[in-house]
């Protein structure tokens, strides 16, 4: 049975409640992983759905586990709170205006595109997306790159991403090194819960769900089912928040199925940044190009998807994993594989790009900004009215 942990004195929240708190939280939920501050607020000071401890352990684990983090925080304040179905109710709530918003941005660009003033914004922010890129870069080493041995697999899985190998292949590959690189780094000792854990049942159901969906996707539209399968598979590997799915997206969506070119795939990542929630929405502007709306759709879910199944999966048996040093060294190993592969993407994006002075001065005070905080929305927002006067 799924224990909740919102506080005694407190009844559950119905999952309406859920789905309408999140839904309000994911209208405004421009910032990426900074959100899970927002929800932490409104969780526990606000709702009083669970304890602080409840909460900072949902934050830990979901800065360990492959996806979007704030789209996971919200599954696992649900799932605290009302099991799966709260979980279910609070997901689909905060993701639900970015996912709108994407569709109607992508609709848009479809029929824009060609303008001449459309033209010029995309120009410009096509340089914002390396300059994000980049940011996300030096962000994602400061966290990670601690000592020589995270220089080495990071630059290891620089050189791989840069063979076109596939950054799949580059995670595992970075996990097994974490292992070995790692061997003889300190890490404290595996810790044993007491409480026997147990995955909750409702979640078989859903991978029988999702699995029945993909054997009609592959005999009814097998171009939907590349791109559901895709997107799940880039979601599983995603560790480190949304910006981890940069790589994955490009390497199979531009590179191996030529499905977008890099230009494109730019324009759709400078969309995600305006529109609430993670960058991986990218997904849903991919699926409107290729199958229009029930691509979207379809990439949307599958974008997500996965994220879900391991918080309410993992939830249990999260105590005795964390505590593992097994777990911990195969972490940190892909964690700074994915430092490598955003430099290679950042080199690549910047490749993608006809560099002039204009776009060189916009790329530049855009880094500039981020390195000083400023929030990217307003960024990509300065930076388009720019563009629309200079380029």
């Amino acid at each position: 049975m799924e224990q909740t942990h919102y506080q005694h004195d407190n009844p559950a929240p119905s999952l309406f409640h859920l789905f309408t708190s999140f839904l309000r939280l994911g209208t405004t939920a421009f910032g990426g992983p900074a959100m899970v501050a927002y929800i932490r607020k409104m969780a526990v000071e606000k709702n009083h759905w669970l304890d602080d401890h409840s909460a900072r352990d949902g934050v830990a684990l979901c800065q360990t586990i492959p996806g979007a983090t704030a789209m996971q925080m919200s599954a696992y304040i649900g799932f605290r709170a009302r099991g799966v179905g709260g979980a279910a109710a609070s997901f689909v709530g905060f993701g639900l205006p970015a996912f709108l918003f994407m569709m109607i941005l992508s609709a848009l660009y479809v029929q824009t595109h060609t303008l001449p003033a459309v033209v010029s914004a995309f120009n410009g922010l096509q340089a914002i997306v390396v300059a994000l890129v980049a940011n996300a870069t030096l962000s994602f080493g400061r966290a990670s790159i601690k000592n020589w041995r995270n220089i080495i697999n990071a630059l290891i899985a620089a050189g791989l991403f840069g063979l076109k190998v596939s950054p799949i292949l580059v995670i595992i590959i970075a996990a097994f090194l974490g292992m070995i690189l790692y061997n003889k780094q300190p890490f404290s000792p595996a810790v044993i819960p007491t409480k026997k854990a147990h995955a909750p049942k409702p979640l078989l159901s859903i991978l029988l769900v999702t699995a029945t969906g993909f054997t009609a996707f592959y005999y009814f539209d097998r171009r939907l089912f590349d791109l559901a399968t895709l997107m799940f598979r880039i979601d599983l590997f995603a560790f480190g928040g949304g910006f981890a799915s940069v790589p994955l997206m490009f390497h199979e969506v531009v590179e191996v199925r030529q499905w977008l070119d890099g230009p494109t795939l730019l324009n759709g990542i400078a969309l995600g940044q305006v529109t609430p929630g993670p960058i991986v929405i990218t997904a849903t502007f991919i699926g409107y190009l290729l199958k229009g709306p029930l691509g979207a759709l379809l990439a949307t879910v599958c974008i997500f998807l996965p994220s879900f199944m391991i918080v309410v999966g993992i939830v249990p048996y999260f105590d005795r994993l964390r505590s593992s040093p097994y777990f911990k060294k195969i972490i940190s190993g892909i964690l700074c594989s994915f430092v490598g592969l955003l430099l290679t993407v950042t080199i690549r994006f910047a490749l993608e790009i006809p560099w002039d002075v204009p776009r060189i001065l916009l790329s530049g005070a855009a880094f500039a900004a981020l390195i000083l905080k400023t929030d990217i929305l307003w960024v990509v927002i300065i930076g388009t009215v720019i563009s629309l006067i200079i380029l």
